[in-house]
């Protein structure tokens, strides 16, 4: 991969230095637009990252009106502004996931934590289940079919790269029993999920039947944690139609709690290693 820097995260970063800067300035967002002579909801576009990119100028103007007087300071946001423009290899898929990409995300995160229902997790699939699963809806082309399942294995990466991601899966138990594919290519899922989480940074566990009801019975999500304070979680809920990604500090929190309870609820790895090989050899001998 040419380059595994998220653009969208280093804007985030630099949004809330500026954010910070101003506030220590003692300014609102409207004097800060004033004494810059820019329309009034610019700061607060650029603080909230809905313009993508900022221009030299318009940063050194930021900096100076702020007192960021360190050059090394002022070089550092420079420099995050100019990664903030740089495209990230998923970006030829753009056809595929649209203007926002987890793998935008998932590039720079330290832990992400996924609960899934009735799939196993994006970056634990095989190319021959997640083939599978773009055939099981309405017709797609060979040819775009092919292009989601190798956008979908390049994101695997993050976890076998040098210092690669932690990850944590909670996955139900109905994402294993729900064959996707034949049952070769189920069991070569399996298989593949049991090698992934003998790996020093996955955990899988598995959220059985009989654990009833619980707090994420309404639907799939993956909570991405950074290691730079500045960058605070993302919650991505993927949806039929698009994907949300969710910042606000109060509903990642819910999220993070309600991820904590259905781990709680989950069995341990162990557990769930055994239980993973019983529903593959249940597999086994129906073939």
């Amino acid at each position: 991969m040419t380059n595994d820097r998220s653009p969208s995260l280093r804007l985030r970063r630099l949004a809330a230095e500026l954010r910070r800067a101003r506030e220590q300035a003692g300014l609102t967002g409207s004097q800060a637009a004033k004494q810059l002579g820019w329309s009034g909801g610019k700061i607060s576009k650029i603080e909230q990252t809905e313009t993508k990119r900022i221009t030299s100028g318009d940063l050194d103007k930021m900096m100076d009106l702020y007192g960021i007087t360190d050059p090394r300071k002022r070089e550092a946001m420079q420099a995050l502004a100019k990664d903030a423009k740089i495209r990230g290899w998923w970006s030829k898929y753009r056809d595929i996931f649209g203007d926002q990409a987890l793998p935008d995300f998932e590039a720079e995160a330290s832990v992400i934590r996924a609960f899934s229902t009735q799939t196993i997790p994006g970056l634990l699939q095989t190319p021959g289940y997640a083939e599978a699963i773009f055939q099981g809806g309405r017709y797609v082309s060979p040819e775009e079919v092919n292009r989601r399942v190798e956008f979908r294995m390049a994101r695997r990466e993050v976890l076998t790269k040098f210092r690669p991601v932690q990850l944590r899966a909670v996955i139900d138990e109905a994402a294993l029993r729900r064959q996707i594919g034949d049952r070769v290519v189920m069991k070569e899922q399996l298989d593949h999920l049991l090698h992934m989480a003998q790996l020093p940074n996955i955990d899988v566990q598995v959220l059985p039947f009989s654990a009833g009801a619980h707090a994420a019975l309404a639907a799939p999500f993956t909570i991405l944690e950074f290691a730079e304070p500045l960058d605070t979680p993302i919650v991505y809920v993927g949806t039929v139609t698009n994907a949300l990604f969710i910042e606000e500090v109060d509903e990642v929190t819910q999220y993070s709690a309600t991820f904590g309870d259905v781990q709680g609820a989950a069995l341990s790895t162990a557990r769930s290693a055994a239980f993973i090989k019983e529903v593959t050899a249940t597999l086994e001998s129906h073939t």
